[in-house]
């Protein structure tokens, strides 16, 4: 963890305008720290019984990914902006250090396609009110309310609260009860889709931590089962 924080900051350093003695330094750093993981990583490989083994944690995969693509040698290139790019990915190794991010990443996978079928319905509610928002208020503002595209970027702001309610003013000057098309449309996105997707992902947390506690007593149970059979074999020897 201690190298991964120091690679994000060594990346984040790298954006200040240094003298030549601390570029230098701080790739030399950098070139240690590229060594330090490619070290870790052939000494993962190695611990494996066969590379089938260890291909089948994807974690294994992402974290050969992650490192290959931030060793690609081309600072001293016309990519250099690419290189410090690809090499602050690093930093995403930090999951699978910590079980806890990796509870939380693997939630939210298992959780898109809940959040996808809530996200669809959001953008038929989305689709309607856009409609009929272009549809009454192109008049009043063409900026706001022009097209469907650009009444669709209009309700974002709102669902947001970015100012939303100098949009509702306007058109209150000439429908006075349009307040009423942005309550509605407020309390359905902001409050009641929006709850329901942090609902979902909260769920998903709970049985993934769930899930998580009962494989680690399952594996304290075969290791127990693995002792005491052990046991059982030298006791029957010594007799």
């Amino acid at each position: 963890m201690a190298v991964i924080v120091s690679s994000a900051l060594v990346i984040g350093m790298k954006t200040f305008p240094f003298s030549t003695k601390y570029v230098t330094i701080l790739t030399g750093v950098d070139y240690f720290i590229s060594f330090f993981f490619l070290t870790e990583l052939f000494v993962r490989f190695m611990a494996e019984d066969s590379l089938k083994n260890y291909v089948k944690s994807a974690w294994n995969i992402f974290d050969t990914i992650v490192i290959v693509i931030s060793i690609i040698p081309i600072d001293n290139s016309e990519l250099v902006l690419i290189g410090r790019v690809l090499r602050i990915f690093r930093v995403l190794r930090m999951i699978t250090v910590v079980p806890e991010l990796r509870v939380l990443l693997t939630s939210l996978v298992k959780v898109m396609p809940k959040i996808g079928y809530v996200s669809a319905f959001m953008f038929i509610i989305f689709y309607i009110y856009a409609a009929i928002g272009s549809t009454f208020f192109q008049e009043i503002n063409s900026k706001l309310w022009g097209d469907i595209s650009i009444s669709l970027l209009t309700l974002f702001r709102v669902m947001t609260f970015e100012d939303w309610t100098d949009v509702m003013y306007q058109t209150m000057e000439v429908y006075p009860l349009s307040w009423t098309y942005y309550l509605s449309f407020i309390f359905l996105t902001a409050f009641a889709f929006l709850n329901m997707i942090i609902g979902v992902v909260v769920n998903e947390l709970e049985h993934a931590s769930d899930d998580d506690k009962n494989k680690e007593t399952a594996e304290r149970d075969e290791l127990l089962h693995q002792v005491l059979a052990r046991l059982d074999k030298i006791e029957g020897r010594l007799k």
